[in-house]
């Protein structure tokens, strides 16, 4: 008996005794070493082509593996364009009607195209991938897959070799034509087209020339307003003035993309395994994907070929003071590896960054009560759990906008006739946005008063700036119009209490969202609720993201919820969100509402080449009261956007235009392991005391039990 007592005994001393530090760490052991940044995500991304991506899920990965001509300076405000592989910014030549060359004075009238000339820094190299990768003879090695060599083909990493080379301007040149291929079907094609000379001609004879070959090779086909010069300089020609241009040159859609990648993609074995370029994409930038798992975790891993960056040695105000400008002029990424893992909802998200677990943290409804505390003069602060874990919080007004927008082709909603503007203008009054961001967004957020939010060119405060048609200005702050009202606009859009006037049946609508989870289901309710104060039946239709973007695609959605983020700081990124060319459903544009009034569309194209002066506000005021006496959109709320941090990150300023900010931020390794190991020790000495506790009940038994075994063996 003794032997096994002090057996368990020492077996509980030996599990007192354990490191079992990392017993709770969702990650391995190894991964300590390395500068490894944890997130996560909640959908997934659908496409990774920069032709194709405009979703900010999607951008997170983009942004740090493609890499665009320009970019935004990481600490300068206001928002400031830089080189990024260009040399230089863009040389910018006026020309006449004629190709000829205008000088720098000239009169605007005269002005018919304008030509930018970009230069790349020469040395800079792309990624190692297989659709580089060469023989002993030179050729390429996987551009030809037989049957059998793709029976050895699952992913991109069963490919033995790989390959690189350098980037040149043929490779930005080629991909501006894929926005134009058939099967890319990118989203800002229709914008281009009205900007980039050549651009519309380009796509129709693509679409032509597909149709016949689908091997066709975008290289042979011209395109007029955009030429290689030589290997590192190549001109885009706009027609008229397009100053927006260069802020769509920090953009991933002006990424470079190498012929040979597409090519390689382009083949059907590899299309039919899921090997493209929607799924792994092939950069110059800092990081490359090496996981692709979104029913899991995808993982960034730093770019061997990466041509090198410096950490900004200039910023704003106070960000010196800050400790922003501490590791100036140190060679770029500090981090090693992104790890991006699947969770559905928030609230294991928050606890795991409450353990250390995650780097940072968005602010939620779920969190906002553990995590802010309301100072007397209204101003919200970290509340002191937060400062006691050393927790740190960046805030800043989101150039966002989000909305309830109806389908302009519906026959019930959509049109613009009297009858049908009534119609929206009475489900505008009948939703509460003050409610909604009340109780959804713990108001933290204003109502829009139209798709332009503060902080860009256009927005007006004050009384000047509501939509007169849903509010009315109470002396201090915009008030949403009564109930009554609304009820007396339905019924002059022939729906008295919510019933069609002719038919006496139920006015029923259909709401399409991209929702998900538990997390959705009261804001849905309330969306329902806000109807039905008008008699107005609302049927929800959720779906996941990727659903919801196909039927926006198809344009069968009768009404939805969606939302736009600045891609740069200019009214046009927000205006065009309603420009009848941009059409979602009619030209993949993304006009969502594919909402079609051509005194809007003469004014927007008026506004978007001028400079930001007082005709161009003129001009932005004409155009919201289009808007809003059409009605196109709900205008629902901008938000202000908070970030909750542990102290072991460096670097970290809100960035609400660049994509590309990881590079910048940097890690205490040493720090991150004290601390999580400080809130993740596991507590013992319960389990230890229970062991004992057991072995002390047991020793009476055993007692008990060899009595009775010698009296039965007397």
């Amino acid at each position: 008996m003794y032997p096994k007592f002090l057996f368990l005994m020492l077996f509980s001393c030996m599990l007192l005794a354990c490191d079992m530090s990392r017993l709770n760490s969702p990650y391995p052991k190894q991964d300590s070493a390395e500068a490894v940044l944890y997130t996560g995500f909640n959908l997934r991304p659908k496409h990774l082509d920069p032709a194709r991506s405009y979703s900010a899920n999607e951008t997170i990965i983009t942004g740090q593996v493609y890499e665009p001509p320009l970019q935004y300076h990481y600490l300068k405000r206001p928002y400031q364009l830089q080189p990024l592989t260009a040399a230089t910014m863009p040389e910018l030549t006026w020309l006449d009607e004629h190709g000829a060359e205008l000088s720098a004075d000239a009169n605007p009238d005269e002005i018919h195209f304008s030509r930018y000339r970009i230069t790349i820094r020469p040395g800079i190299a792309f990624q190692p991938h297989p659709a580089f990768a060469r023989d002993e003879n030179g050729n390429l090695r996987y551009h030809q897959l037989s049957a059998s060599a793709l029976e050895e083909i699952e992913h991109l990493n069963d490919f033995a070799f790989t390959g690189s080379r350098e980037l040149r301007a043929a490779d930005y040149v080629y991909q501006i034509k894929r926005l134009a291929h058939p099967a890319v079907s990118s989203p800002i094609l229709g914008l281009m087209s009205e900007h980039i000379v050549g651009l519309r001609t380009f796509a129709e004879t693509v679409v032509e020339a597909f149709s016949h070959n689908p091997q066709t090779d975008l290289r042979d086909v011209p395109l007029a307003g955009v030429n290689v010069l030589n290997n590192y300089q190549y001109e885009i020609t706009v027609y008229g003035q397009y100053p927006q241009l260069e802020y769509w040159l920090a953009m991933p859609f002006f990424a470079p993309i190498p012929w040979e990648a597409d090519h390689f993609y382009r083949q059907p074995g590899l299309q039919q395994k899921n090997i493209t370029l929607d799924w792994f994409p092939v950069g110059t930038g800092p990081y490359y994907l090496a996981e692709n798992n979104p029913n899991r975790r995808m993982v960034l891993k730093r770019n061997p070929n990466y041509h090198g960056e410096r950490y900004p040695t200039e910023g704003a105000p106070g960000d010196k003071a800050a400790g922003l400008l501490d590791d100036a002029g140190k060679p770029m990424p500090f981090i090693d590896s992104v790890v991006f893992t699947l969770e559905k909802e928030s609230t294991p998200y928050w606890n795991k960054f409450l353990q250390g677990y995650y780097d940072y943290s968005a602010l939620t409804s779920d969190s906002f009560e553990q995590s802010v505390s309301l100072s007397s003069s209204g101003d919200f602060g970290l509340s002191e759990q937060m400062r006691s874990q050393g927790v740190a919080m960046e805030s800043a007004v989101s150039a966002s906008t989000f909305y309830i927008g109806f389908n302009m082709l519906d026959p019930v909603v959509g049109g613009l006739t009297e009858k049908n503007r009534l119609l929206r203008r009475a489900l505008a009054i009948a939703v509460d946005q003050e409610e909604n961001i009340a109780i959804f967004l713990n108001g933290q957020g204003i109502p829009a008063q139209g798709p332009i939010p503060p902080g860009i060119f256009g927005y007006r405060e004050g009384e000047s700036g509501i939509d007169p048609y849903v509010y009315e200005w109470d002396g201090e702050k915009p008030r949403t119009r009564s109930l009554d009202e609304a009820k007396s606009l339905l019924a002059e859009a022939g729906y008295p209490d919510g019933r069609d006037a002719k038919t006496g049946a139920p006015l029923v609508l259909y709401f399409d969202v991209p929702a998900r989870g538990p997390d959705s289901r009261s804001q849905l309710d309330w969306v329902r609720k806000q109807f039905a104060k008008l008699n107005v039946q609302l049927i929800i239709r959720s779906t996941d993201y990727n659903r919801f973007q196909e039927k926006m695609r198809r344009g069968s959605a009768q009404i939805f919820q969606w939302g736009w983020n600045a891609d740069y700081p200019d009214p046009e990124n927000f205006l065009f969100l309603l420009y009848g060319p941009n059409g979602k459903s009619l030209y993949a544009g993304e006009n969502a509402a594919n909402y079609l009034n051509p005194d809007f569309d003469a004014l927007f194209e008026k506004m978007r080449a001028l400079p930001n002066t007082l005709e161009r506000q003129k001009i932005i005021d004409d155009m919201l009261e289009v808007l809003r006496r059409d009605a196109p959109w709900i205008w629902g709320y901008h938000p202000r956007k908070y970030t909750l941090y542990h102290r072991w990150n460096k670097n970290i300023k809100t960035h609400l235009m660049a994509n590309n900010t990881i590079k910048y931020q940097r890690l205490d390794l040493a720090l991150r392991e004290k601390l999580q190991t400080d809130w993740n020790t596991p507590v013992w000495w319960p389990v230890g005391l229970t062991v004992l506790i057991l072995i002390a009940g047991l020793v009476p038994a055993w007692h008990i039990y060899q009595r009775r075994r010698y009296h039965k063996k007397a």
